[in-house]
C-alpha cells in the first residue's frame, strides 16, 4: 500500500465545518513509487547537463525519497542533498517539512547547513525565509517534485499545473511560494447564479449579521458573510453586468470584479483553486484554468499569465443587515438554499481565525504602522492607491481626502466594517444636523449606493473600494500605497 502524504498545518473548514486533511484522503501512489523521470519545468540546460552526469537524476530521486516512508531511502536522500550542499534545494527541503512523514529535525538541519539560516522545524518560519530570499532559484527538479505532491493531493490540480506554464519565466509569481490551502479543486464551491429571496423572506438573518451589499442600475443584492465564508465566490449578473465577488477569508477582503473583458466573447466564470499565494486566495477561470490573484484581479499562472489582463473593480459594501435593509428595502438576499450542506449559522465559519491576531498561512508582514489583521478600506486608481484604517471611521465619521489627484469623501461606520467612497470634486462634506445626512456648502445631499445627489441634481459618483486585512493590502501594494493618518 502506498503511503499518504502528511501535513501538520492547521486546516481550513470543509463540509459541515469538518477540516479537510490529507490523512483522510485516498492517495493513489506514494512518492517513492513514482517514476524517476524528468518532468514539468525541468528543461533548463543546467538540469540537462546535470542529468548527463547523473547528478540531476540523483537530486530528483533524493527529493522524492524525502517524501516517502522508507527510512533507509530517506536517510540516503538527506545524505545526497547534504553532499550537494547548494541552497537551490532549500525549496524542496521546505516542501518536505510540511509533507514528509520523516524526521523533521534532520530536514531542518540540512536546511540550516545549505542556507546558513538558523530556524527550527516550523514550515511556516521557513516559508517566511523563502519569501525574503527571492534570489534563490530552486533546483530544476523542484517543479517536478512539487507538481507530483500537488497531483497526489488532488489529480484535478493538473489543469492548473500544465508543464508548459510552470517554466519560471512564464509565471508572474514564484512557484515555490504557492501553497496548498487545505482543500481540493472547488473544495470551496462557488455560488453561480444562486437563489435569492426578498428581504422580508430572509428571516434567518439577524440585524447585526454582516452582508456584502451590491447595487447596480437599481438592482440591489445582499450576500451574507456567514454564507459567503463557506463559498468565497459568486458568479452573477447584477443590473445587467456580469460580476464575480471574490472573497478571500484569509485576508479579509471581498472584491467585486466585472467579468466581461474587452476582446473576449463571454464573461469569465471563476472558482477556488485550492491554492494560496502569500496567504491570499488563488482563484481560477473555468475557460482557461489560469490561476488569478484574488487581490489584484490579474492572472499569474497559466495561459493568461503575462497577458496584461486586469479585472475592473466595482463598489461593494460590507454592512450590518439591518442597516442595509433600511437603506435598500427592495434588496434581494442570498437564500439558505444554496445547493450545499453547510452550517450557515452566525459567527460559525472561520470563527477562530477571525478572532485571532495570527495568520493561518505564512506571508511576511510589516506591523510597524498597523497590526497585521487590522482592517483597512482601500481604493485603487490609475497610478495611485490609499488605505484608511477602519478605526478612522469610529463615530461614523465623514472624511474629505484624496487618492492621488482624485478628491474623495469617505463615509464610514467602523463597527460594521462599512465604508463608502465617492468623488467629491471641490465640495467639502460633513454630517448634517444631529449627525443626520450629508451637507456640503450648507446644502443637503442625498446618499445612494451609486452616487451622492446634490440639491440641483449634481451627482458625485461612487468609487470602487474594499475592506481587507492590513497585511494583505500592504503585502500586495506596499510602497505603492499611501496610508491615511490623523
Amino acid at each position: 500500500r502506498s503511503a499518504p502524504l502528511h501535513t501538520s498545518l492547521p486546516q481550513r473548514p470543509g463540509p459541515i465545518g469538518q477540516p479537510l486533511t490529507l490523512d483522510r484522503r485516498r492517495v493513489l501512489s506514494g512518492m517513492a513509487a513514482a517514476p524517476l523521470v524528468m518532468g514539468a519545468g525541468t528543461s533548463p540546460a543546467a538540469f540537462a547537463s546535470e542529468t548527463q552526469s547523473g547528478l540531476g537524476t540523483q537530486i530528483l530521486e533524493a527529493s522524492r525519497h524525502l517524501l516517502g516512508r522508507d527510512g533507509a531511502l530517506f536517510d540516503r536522500a538527506l545524505s545526497t542533498l547534504t553532499d550537494y550542499g547548494k541552497p537551490d534545494n532549500a525549496p524542496t527541503l521546505i516542501l518536505a517539512l510540511r509533507f514528509s512523514w520523516a524526521d523533521r529535525d534532520a530536514i531542518a538541519a540540512v536546511l540550516r547547513d545549505v542556507t546558513g539560516h538558523q530556524a527550527g522545524t516550523d514550515w511556516f518560519d521557513w516559508m517566511l525565509w523563502q519569501e525574503r530570499n527571492p534570489q534563490i532559484v530552486p533546483h530544476p527538479s523542484f517543479t517536478t517534485v512539487k507538481r507530483d505532491v500537488f497531483l497526489r493531493i488532488d489529480p484535478n490540480f493538473d489543469v492548473f499545473l500544465k508543464p508548459a506554464f510552470l517554466e519560471r519565466d512564464r509565471m508572474d509569481i514564484r512557484f515555490e511560494e504557492i501553497a496548498w490551502g487545505g482543500v481540493e479543486k472547488d473544495g470551496i464551491p462557488s455560488l453561480d447564479n444562486p437563489k435569492l429571496v426578498a428581504a422580508d423572506e430572509a428571516d434567518y438573518l439577524h440585524g447585526d449579521d454582516l452582508i456584502f451589499g451590491v447595487s447596480i442600475n437599481g438592482d440591489q443584492r445582499a450576500y451574507p458573510l456567514r454564507i459567503m465564508g463557506w463559498h468565497e465566490m459568486f458568479n452573477e449578473t447584477i443590473g445587467g453586468v456580469p460580476l464575480a465577488l471574490a472573497y478571500c477569508t484569509l485576508c479579509g477582503s471581498g472584491i467585486l470584479f466585472e467579468t466581461a473583458v474587452e476582446g473576449r466573447e463571454v464573461p469569465f466564470v471563476f472558482g477556488s483553486s485550492g491554492f494560496l499565494y502569500r496567504s491570499n486566495k488563488l482563484m481560477f477561470d473555468r475557460e482557461t484554468h489560469s490561476l488569478w490573484n484574488q487581490f489584484t484581479g490579474e492572472p499569474v499562472v497559466g495561459p493568461l499569465a503575462g497577458s496584461g489582463l486586469a479585472l475592473k473593480q466595482r463598489p461593494v459594501t460590507i454592512e450590518a443587515w439591518s442597516r442595509w435593509k433600511a437603506r435598500n428595502p427592495q434588496t434581494r438576499v442570498l437564500s439558505l438554499d444554496t445547493g450545499h450542506v453547510r452550517n450557515y449559522g452566525s459567527g460559525v465559519v472561520y470563527r477562530d481565525y477571525f478572532a485571532s491576531p495570527a495568520l493561518m498561512f505564512p506571508t511576511v508582514t510589516d506591523e510597524t504602522r498597523l497590526r497585521q489583521k487590522d482592517y483597512v478600506f482601500g481604493v485603487r486608481t490609475v497610478g495611485a492607491s490609499k488605505a484608511w484604517p477602519l478605526n478612522a471611521f469610529k463615530g461614523e465619521r465623514v472624511l474629505n481626502d484624496s487618492v492621488g489627484r482624485l478628491p474623495l469623501v469617505l463615509i464610514g461606520e467602523a463597527d460594521g466594517r462599512t465604508v463608502r467612497a465617492y468623488e467629491r470634486g471641490d465640495h467639502e462634506f460633513q454630517r448634517g444636523r444631529f449627525g443626520r445626512g450629508l451637507v456640503a456648502g450648507g446644502q443637503a445631499w442625498e446618499m445612494t449606493e451609486e452616487a451622492l445627489i446634490g440639491p440641483g441634481g449634481e451627482r458625485a459618483p461612487r468609487v470602487a473600494g474594499h475592506v481587507a486585512y492590513w497585511f494583505a493590502w500592504d503585502g500586495y501594494l506596499g510602497l505603492r500605497s499611501e496610508l491615511y493618518t490623523e
